[in-house]
């Protein structure tokens, strides 16, 4: 198997690994016959912890209705619940109590891989990588939240 030539511009490269990323989350929630939503607001659920719907809706980019049938799905497949808000009882929260039984072994393969990659980076190589991810990560949500606010106005 021949390297692919690195195409000059940065962007274009970039944008490659968006979307192969993009496509593995949307194969592999297929492969757990879940939605790729679906699928992004457990992952959301896990990393972040319970939060109320509107908060998820926000977080998935959905409306009201949506969000409900979103939930409504991940609760009947056993993923989360709905419980009250410790803080105000009259509010309920989504919590995260499961995932997708598949999805481990759908994600071995790639996780194996990167994991290959990594390895070979040097110690300050790889504190390079994840400041950016994690610096990439605040910028991304930053950005994602002036089209939020802008889009409301």
């Amino acid at each position: 198997m021949s390297t692919p030539a690195v195409p000059s511009d940065a962007s274009e490269v970039y944008r490659r690994y968006l979307s192969a990323v993009m496509l593995h989350g949307h194969a592999s929630a297929k492969a757990c016959e879940l939605g790729a939503t679906d699928l992004y607001a457990l992952n959301i659920l896990q990393l972040t912890g319970p939060m109320t719907p509107g908060e998820l809706g926000t977080r998935t980019g959905l409306t009201t209705g949506p969000t409900t049938r979103l939930i409504d799905r991940l609760e009947q497949a056993g993923y989360v619940r709905r419980a009250p808000d410790p803080g105000d009882r009259r509010k309920v929260i989504v919590e995260p109590i499961g995932k997708p039984a598949d999805l481990d072994r759908v994600m071995t393969p790639a996780r194996q891989r990167i994991g290959q990659l990594l390895r070979g980076y040097s110690p300050e190589q790889l504190e390079v990588l994840f400041d950016y991810f994690a610096r990439a990560t605040d910028a991304y949500q930053e950005a994602a939240e002036q089209l939020r606010t802008h889009n409301a106005d």
